[in-house]
């Protein structure tokens, strides 16, 4: 499955049956991050625990993607689920550094990574 909006693209695939991955490319802003959230969601509702954030081909985040990483964080934390950010560019590492989100969700360099974090 894959959304297009305002140059952001999500590709949604089901590395196990609790985990999802979404491969997120463009920038993620005010004017994108509808998107993402709409994925996000969609496999909150259908049960999913852990969200592997692929963002490799992320080169701008705002508050909006930030704010949305840590409302799926905060959904699934009670249910022993998580929430991990794959690859960051260095300028995306940097903010979330800097914000304080890298404190609370894992910053990973792959997907293979996040799925053992993800046990």
């Amino acid at each position: 499955m894959s959304d297009t909006q305002n140059s952001l693209s999500v590709r949604v695939e089901l590395p196990r049956e609790d985990a999802v991955l979404l491969t997120v490319e463009g920038d993620l802003d005010s004017a994108t991050a509808v998107a993402l959230q709409r994925h996000l969601t969609e496999q909150l509702r259908l049960g999913r625990r852990h969200f592997l954030l692929d963002i490799a081909g992320v080169p701008f985040m705002d508050s909006s993607g930030m704010n949305i990483i840590l409302r799926v964080y905060k959904e699934v934390r009670d249910s022993a689920g998580g929430v991990y950010v794959i690859s960051p560019t260095p300028a995306v590492r940097r903010i979330l550094d800097l914000t304080g989100v890298s404190l609370t969700v894992p910053l990973l360099d792959s997907v293979d990574e996040a799925l053992a974090a993800a046990r």
